[in-house]
């Protein structure tokens, strides 16, 4: 598969007008394949590894002092990919040129901006790079997925039907539990549709599309709550040895509300905006409290399901 950077727009490097008094070293770019990381950096004599060649180093010839260490892959002697730009006498802002790279095998690539000059002090970057794949700007984790959604929307839409033929010819005889199931299925097309969207358009544009993708998020949410209460309603009894839930109603709209609210936050953080990896005390943070919920809820429910199937043993003796 081929991919491509397909530029630095406008990458600038600002430095204060204090450190500016001076030629500097060369700020410097390097894309890598995760792979290849240990081609970067080095140490002179097996000791601490560094990543900008030191005076050791470069008297033994393996790089140039005040550059970053690297070394050609054996897969492809051009890569790893480095380049860079430095500040003249006096000069406040640092362009990088603009670039296109050629991607020409699958994988994870990282790209750094550093710089080995001391005197370079609170260095500040602007711009953006574009990374694009031959199918568009999804990246190759989240491409699949596209598709995986297109085929989940189908899907949803002929279940969908089939229910609802179903819900209309025997609309007499419908319990209030398969409103609610009527409910998740409505719920899970507009789910899937709104995911499917929100990647093409991803894919087509290369931005993420912050309002399909709040809307994914929110029915998805909600989809996961209703149908863990109507486990947990049905595991009560509901609609089989009691017409009502009595006094857990308010108790199972409590755990309903709380499950979502904290589900909500943490689908909003993972999936809304950039895409980006959340630090493991972030993410933990986050996915702890839906854990404990969800593992509350599914407890609760075989609780109330051994109480429910003692109680329709004894029916069954006594009638």
């Amino acid at each position: 598969m081929w991919s491509f950077v397909t530029s630095f727009e406008k990458i600038t490097f600002r430095r204060t007008r204090e450190f500016s008094n001076f030629s500097s070293g060369l700020v410097q770019a390097i894309v890598f394949e995760v792979e290849d990381r240990e081609l970067v950096g080095g140490s002179a004599y097996g000791g601490q590894r560094a990543v900008c060649c030191t005076a050791d180093l470069a008297k033994l010839g393996v790089c140039s002092e005040g550059e970053i260490i690297h070394r050609p892959s054996t897969k492809d002697p051009s890569w790893p990919q480095v380049f860079g730009v430095s500040f003249n006498v006096d000069e406040l802002v640092a362009t990088f040129p603009s670039k296109s790279i050629q991607i020409s095998s699958t994988g994870m690539y990282n790209l750094y901006f550093m710089h080995c000059d001391p005197n370079l002090k609170e260095v500040v970057v602007e711009g953006k790079t574009i990374w694009k794949n031959p199918s568009g700007y999804l990246p190759g984790r989240m491409a699949p997925l596209m598709r995986f959604y297109g085929f989940m929307s189908l899907a949803f839409v002929i279940l969908g039907l089939f229910w609802f033929s179903q819900y209309a010819r025997f609309w007499r005889e419908v319990f209030p539990l398969q409103n609610c199931i009527t409910l998740v299925i409505t719920l899970g097309m507009f789910e899937m549709a709104f995911w499917y969207f929100d990647y093409a358009e991803f894919n087509e544009t290369g931005i993420r599309p912050t309002g399909i993708t709040l809307w994914a998020v929110t029915f998805g949410t909600i989809k996961l709550t209703v149908a863990r209460l109507v486990i947990l309603m049905v595991s009560m009894g509901y609609g089989v040895v009691r017409p009502t839930l009595g006094g857990l109603t308010s108790k199972v709209i409590l755990v309903g509300v709380t499950f979502f609210v904290a589900s909500e936050v943490l689908e909003l953080v993972e999936n809304v905006g950039t895409v980006s990896d959340l630090s493991g005390r972030a993410r933990l943070f986050l996915v702890l409290p839906v854990s404990m919920l969800d593992a509350f809820i599914i407890i609760w429910i075989f609780r109330s399901l051994s109480a429910t199937l003692n109680k329709l043993q004894v029916l069954g003796l006594t009638f």
